[in-house]
């Protein structure tokens, strides 16, 4: 993966174009049961993370992966209800 050095060697651009196309594969499994809730997938494993809200999503995601950022989306709703977060402190 290509490092930017402005976002703590991560490219945050990359993490949101993968996390995306990650999400519309899987997003079937999710949007009936699952609706506004939130997924942390983590791009390289393509390991999932499901919570009532971005922050447990993100939690739950750190146990396993506590170093990485994650491609977070609110399930059933549109693109811009999607981001990519870290708990990494800068």
């Amino acid at each position: 993966m290509e490092t930017d050095k402005s976002n703590g060697g991560f490219n945050i651009q990359h993490i949101a174009d993968e996390g995306a196309k990650i999400y519309e594969q899987i997003k079937s499994q999710y949007e009936d049961t699952e609706k506004g809730k939130f997924l942390a997938i983590d791009i390289d494993s393509k390991d999932v993370y499901l919570g009532n809200t971005s922050s447990e999503a993100m939690e739950l995601a750190k146990i396993s992966h506590p170093d990485k950022i994650f491609f977070v989306v609110r399930i059933g709703f549109d693109t811009i209800e999607r981001m990519a977060r870290s708990f990494i402190n800068n």
